[in-house]
């Protein structure tokens, strides 16, 4: 699952470090820029992996523009992936949809387990 959240990058001396202002104590570090991107993207990925697992809520991500920032400092998006970095062990679950409209998906080609995933995740983050 994509997510996509703001970052501050602040750079002190010869290295940066990084805050995501819509996760309390989500920050790393790193010597060089492409260093902190990657690290930035690791702590988002475990963050929000440990706030689902805990059935905790989601904060919504703000609108990078209406963040400040200081003049040693960016604003970015970063995004991470979670599938690699939970366990994605996948678990097998029977359902019943009308037939009418698993013809039609069949038919569009959709993948079944894509969508229940989407929709789950989406439902999750909207409690």
């Amino acid at each position: 699952m994509l997510f996509i959240y703001p970052a501050i990058f602040h750079k002190e001396n010869n290295s940066y470090w990084v805050e995501f202002p819509d996760l309390e104590g989500c920050q790393t570090y790193g010597d060089t820029l492409n260093e902190t991107m990657e690290y930035a993207q690791e702590a988002l990925s475990a963050y929000l992996l440990t706030l689902l697992e805990q059935n905790l809520p989601l904060a919504q991500p703000s609108d990078i523009s209406s963040l400040s920032y200081g003049s040693d400092s960016f604003i970015t998006l970063v995004t991470c992936d979670i599938n690699r970095y939970k366990d994605t062990k996948a678990v097998k679950k029977t359902l019943t949809i009308p037939a009418w409209l698993n013809e039609r998906a069949l038919a569009m080609n959709i993948n079944f387990s894509q969508v229940l995933q989407e929709a789950l995740l989406a439902k999750i983050q909207a409690k």
